[in-house]
């Protein structure tokens, strides 16, 4: 009986992973978890900002609501003109938006009316609202419009 003898290592003892490729491997995943969690981060504030900001336009539209039902009739025997800046002085409300704690957001509304012409009666009405998130901002979400007499 001949019995076989090597020095060579058998090969199931060279199965296995250095160290150098598992620290790699270690390395790559750490990348691809950071990404991810990065990523989603990211996106979460972006909804953040996005909710906001159509809160912030709905505001602005129903300050603007506001304004429109305002009376303006130069034409009537008593002429009539609510529709004055002054009228709609500037607000600050908190944005409709579902919060968790106590982190409101706040935004102000400014109403800015200017005549355009006198003959046609021409008014431009602009509503801007000013808000501020995550420590970052003013943002403004500006509505435009033009109104003539009643």
């Amino acid at each position: 009986m001949r019995i076989w003898h090597s020095d060579k290592p058998s090969r199931c003892a060279r199965l296995g992973f250095t160290l150098v490729e598992v620290i790699i491997s270690v390395g790559i995943a750490t990348l691809g978890i950071g990404g991810i969690v990065s990523g989603y981060i990211i996106s979460a504030q972006r909804a953040e900002w996005s909710t906001c900001s159509g809160a912030a336009q709905l505001m602005a539209m129903g300050r603007l609501e506001q304004v429109r039902i305002a009376r303006w009739d130069p034409f009537a025997l008593t002429p009539v003109d609510e529709l004055v800046s002054s009228n709609f002085l500037q607000r600050v409300d908190p944005l409709q938006v579902a919060l968790v704690g106590t982190n409101a957001v706040y935004a102000t509304t400014t109403v800015t009316i200017n005549t355009l012409y006198v003959d046609p009666p021409l008014k431009a009405i602009r509503v801007d609202c000013v808000w501020s998130i995550l420590s970052r901002g003013p943002f403004t979400n500006t509505l435009l419009t033009y109104r003539a007499a009643d």
